[in-house]
C-alpha cells in the first residue's frame, strides 16, 4: 500500500510517496520571491497561515501561506497568498498550489530521510522506481504564479530487485506516466470536486462554537507522520518536536516564544533522516485522532508503546538515533487505550497494546537496588526518577540535555518540566529520585492500575485484573493514610519534613484515579472553586495563583496546559460535578478558539492572567481544549459509559449553543465522524439524536 502525505516533518508544502519501509520518494514545493530569496521546505512552518482541513484518507488537504512572512520564529503570518491543495484516489494524487504575490512557484523532486530512489526526468513528466512499484508525475505547461502536478503510480513490470529495476525508472510509455497524462487534463475539477465533499462529509460544528472540531481535526491531521524505517504512522508532539541526528543541531524545547530557546533559531534544522515520539504526547494525540479516524488514532497510541525499550520503559522520548533509556513520562497510556476503546472499539489493537502497557506498569515498580525502581519515601508510594546509568552517552544527546542533572532528567519525566512543586524536593543520589513521595505520580499509577484491571477483563484474563486491582486498593490506602490532608483539603506531596504546602493543578489528579471518598471530592473540588487559587477567566494554571512562581508563567510555572486541563476534567466527570466539568471545558474551548482565531495558530500552552496563547505555534496536544468541549456534547468513557448533552451552567450554554454534526455518508466512524458510537449523529445540546444506519 503506497502511503502519501505531508508525512516528514519539514514538509508543510509537499508530498512523500511511501512504498514501503524505507522505499519512496517526495515533492516540495519552492518559492523565489522577486529579489531571489528561496522559501522551501522547513520555512514553511513560520509562513503558514491557515492549518486547513486534511480527511483522514487524504482525498481532500488544503494549507495556507503568506508569501510575505518572514521565514523565522518572529513571523505572524496574517494573509493567504499561497494555497496548496492536494487530493488522492486510489493510484494517483493531484496537486496544486496558487500564489497570489509576486515571485516564482516551482516542484522540486527529491528523496527524504534519504531514501535511495531518485526522479529522472522525461520530455513531459518524471518517473522513479520504488521496488516492485513504479511512480511518475506529469506536470501542467510552467508558469510562475501556478503549479499543478498529478502523480501516478502502479506495479513494475521489470522483476524487483534487478539490476535495472534499482538503478533505471521505466520507460516512456511506462504504466504510471500513461495515467498522470490523462487525469493533468481534469485536475482542477478533480481538486475541486474533493474539496466540495469533505466540506459535505466531515465532522463539523457551528454557531457560537464553530470551528471547535474543525479545530481538533484540521490541526492532528496535519501533524501525522510517518517512521520510514517502518512505515508506522505516529503523531509527534509537533513538527518542530523532531530532535535532529546528535551532533547535528541543536532540538526546540518550545520555551521561548514560538520555535523554542531564542538561542536556536538560525542553527541547522533537524535532520532529514530523524523521527521523535514523545511518550504521554502520543496517548493524548490518539484520544484527540478519535475525532476524525479511529484507525489513525490506534495506530497513534501503539506507536507510542512500540517506542519502548526492551525493560518495559515507554521513554520521555525517542528517535531512530537516541532516546531516553534513563527515564519515563507520566503513565497515561492505559487510560487512553481504555478509553479509545470504548470511543473506537477494536479488540484486536486493544490486544496488540496489552503486551507494552502491562510491561510499562511492571517497569516502574521492577527491582533496582532491593527496592521498586520508583519507590517514594513512604513504601507503596511513587517518585520521579532517572537511572543514571542508562543515560546514553554525550555523542547521542542533543544538545540541550548534555550535562542535565538527575534532578532535572527526574523532572522532566513528570511531564512538569520546571513545576515549582519539585524545587521542594532534593535529589537522592543513591536511590536515582526526586525525595518525595509525588501525588501525580501516585494518581497516574493508581489510575494505571484500574485502566489495566479493567483492560484485562475485556481481553478474558480476570486473574490479571484480579492482581491489579489488590495493587491498585493497597496504594489507595497508603495515598490517603499519608497524603491526603484535611486541613488543605488536598492530597499533599510526601517531603522529608512533612506535607509539602506547594499546591499545583496536578494534585487535582486523585479525582480522575478515583482515590478520594466523595467527602474528600466536594473538599478538593472547593480548593479548584476558590479564584485566589485556581478559579478565574483562565483556567487551570499549573501552579496556584498565590504561590509565588505563578506570576513568572514561564512554561509550568503557571501556565495553563491543555493535558493537565484535560485529566482535572476528566476527574471531575469521574465525580459527577458535571456542572463545574462543562464550565472548565467550556473556558478552555473558549480561551483556545479565540487565540487560534486572532493567530490561526494551535499553541502549546496559555497565560493565565490573559488567555493568550504561548510556547509552539502549532503543537499536537493543543486541541485538548476543544476535545473537552467536544466531548460535552457526547462522550464515551469507562466510568460513566455513554454520555449525551451538556449539563454546563446556563450562561455557559448560552454563550457556546451551536450544533455538532458528523455526516457518516455510508463511511462510518473510521473516515468521516466522531467515533463514539459508530454511525451515530448528534445535532444540537442535544435536539436530535439519530442512528443514521
Amino acid at each position: 500500500m503506497m502511503r502519501v502525505g505531508a508525512l516528514e516533518a519539514r514538509r508543510w508544502a509537499g508530498l512523500v510517496f511511501a512504498a514501503g519501509p524505507d522505499e519512496g520518494i517526495g515533492l516540495h514545493l519552492v518559492f523565489t520571491t522577486p529579489d531571489g530569496r528561496r522559501r522551501a521546505l522547513e520555512d514553511w512552518y513560520w509562513m503558514v497561515s491557515r492549518v486547513g482541513p486534511h480527511a483522514p484518507d487524504g482525498s481532500y488537504a488544503r494549507m495556507e501561506f503568506d508569501l510575505a512572512a518572514e521565514p523565522s520564529p518572529g513571523s505572524r503570518p496574517e494573509e493567504s497568498t499561497l494555497i496548496l491543495e492536494w487530493s488522492r484516489r486510489e493510484d494517483a494524487v493531484a496537486l496544486r498550489a496558487v500564489a497570489r504575490a509576486p515571485g516564482r512557484l516551482d516542484l522540486a523532486g527529491d528523496a527524504p530521510w534519504g531514501w535511495k530512489a531518485r526522479w529522472k526526468e522525461m520530455a513531459d513528466g518524471w518517473c522513479a522506481a520504488l521496488g516492485s512499484v513504479e511512480i511518475a508525475a506529469a506536470f501542467e505547461p510552467p508558469a510562475e504564479d501556478r503549479v499543478a502536478t498529478v502523480v501516478a503510480w502502479a506495479p513494475r513490470g521489470t522483476p524487483s530487485g534487478s539490476a535495472e529495476a534499482d538503478d533505471e525508472c521505466p520507460g516512456a510509455e511506462n504504466t504510471a506516466l500513461s495515467p498522470a497524462r490523462r487525469l493533468l487534463s481534469g485536475l482542477d475539477r478533480w481538486i475541486d470536486d474533493a474539496r466540495t465533499d469533505w466540506g459535505r462529509r466531515r465532522p463539523r460544528s457551528s454557531g457560537a462554537a464553530k470551528g471547535l472540531v474543525e479545530a481538533v481535526t484540521d490541526n492532528l491531521m496535519w501533524t501525522v507522520l510517518l517512521q520510514p524505517e517502518t512505515g508506522r504512522l505516529y503523531a509527534p508532539a509537533g513538527r518542530r518536536w523532531i530532535f535532529p541526528q546528535p551532533g547535528d543541531g541543536t532540538p526546540v524545547d518550545g520555551r521561548s516564544g514560538d520555535g523554542g530557546p531564542a538561542s536556536s533559531a538560525g542553527k541547522r534544522a533537524p535532520a532529514p533522516d530523524d523521527w521523535t515520539v514523545f511518550g504521554w504526547d502520543s496517548f493524548f494525540n490518539a484520544l484527540a485522532l478519535a475525532t476524525v479516524s479511529g484507525r489513525l488514532a490506534w495506530d497513534a497510541l501503539l506507536a507510542g508503546l512500540e517506542s519502548r525499550y526492551s525493560n518495559g520503559n515507554v521513554p520521555n522520548w525517542r528517535s531512530r538515533h537516541s532516546g531516553t533509556p534513563d527515564r519515563s513520562q507520566p503513565p497515561v497510556g492505559s487510560f487512553a487505550a481504555l478509553k479509545l476503546h470504548h470511543v473506537c472499539p477494536d479488540r484486536d489493537a486493544l490486544a496488540a497494546a496489552w503486551p507494552g502497557l502491562r510491561a510499562w506498569s511492571d517497569w516502574w515498580v521492577a527491582d533496582k537496588g532491593g527496592r521498586p525502581r520508583r519507590e517514594g519515601l513512604t513504601p507503596g508510594l511513587l517518585a520521579w526518577g532517572s537511572d543514571a546509568g542508562l543515560v546514553p552517552g554525550r555523542e547521542q544527546l542533543p544538545e540541550w540535555e548534555v550535562g542535565a542533572r538527575g534532578h532535572q532528567r527526574a523532572a522532566w519525566e513528570s511531564g512538569q518540566d520546571d513545576l515549582p512543586l519539585w524545587e521542594e524536593a532534593q535529589w537522592d543520589p543513591r536511590r536515582e529520585i526526586l525525595a518525595m513521595s509525588a501525588v501525580d505520580l501516585c494518581s497516574y499509577r493508581a489510575l494505571d492500575l484500574e485502566c489495566l484491571s479493567r483492560i484485562a477483563r475485556i481481553l478474558g484474563n480476570p486473574a490479571a485484573a484480579r492482581q491489579f486491582d489488590a495493587e491498585r486498593r493497597r496504594l489507595v490506602v497508603t495515598m490517603n493514610e499519608v497524603l491526603w490532608s484535611d486541613a488543605a483539603g488536598l492530597y499533599l506531596d510526601e517531603l522529608p519534613a512533612g506535607r509539602s504546602r506547594r499546591v499545583a493543578a496536578s494534585n487535582f489528579l486523585p479525582l480522575i484515579a478515583g482515590v478520594p471518598s466523595a467527602r474528600q471530592a466536594h473538599r478538593m473540588v472547593g480548593v479548584l472553586r476558590d479564584p485566589a487559587r485556581f478559579w478565574g477567566d483562565w483556567v487551570v494554571p499549573t501552579i496556584s495563583r498565590d504561590d509565588p512562581a505563578f506570576d513568572e508563567q514561564q512554561y509550568w510555572r503557571g501556565s495553563i496546559w491543555p493535558p493537565m486541563n484535560y485529566l482535572v476534567l476528566q476527574g471531575l466527570r469521574r465525580y459527577g460535578f458535571d456542572e463545574l466539568a462543562g464550565e472548565l471545558a467550556w473556558k478552555g474551548a473558549l480561551m483556545f478558539l479565540a487565540d487560534r482565531r486572532r493567530t490561526r495558530f494551535c499553541r502549546e500552552n496559555f497565560d493565565a492572567r490573559s488567555g493568550r496563547g504561548r510556547g509552539h505555534r502549532f503543537q499536537s496536544w493543543g486541541p485538548l481544549f476543544a476535545l473537552g468541549a467536544i466531548e460535552e456534547f457526547v462522550d464515551a468513557c469507562p466510568w460513566r459509559g455513554l454520555r449525551i448533552g451538556s449539563r454546563a451552567p446556563a450562561l455557559v450554554a448560552h454563550n457556546m449553543g451551536g450544533d455538532i454534526t458528523t455526516d457518516t455518508g455510508g463511511g462510518g466512524a473510521q473516515a468521516s465522524g466522531w467515533a463514539c458510537i459508530e454511525g451515530l449523529r448528534v445535532a444540537g445540546r442535544i435536539r436530535t439524536v439519530e442512528l443514521s444506519r
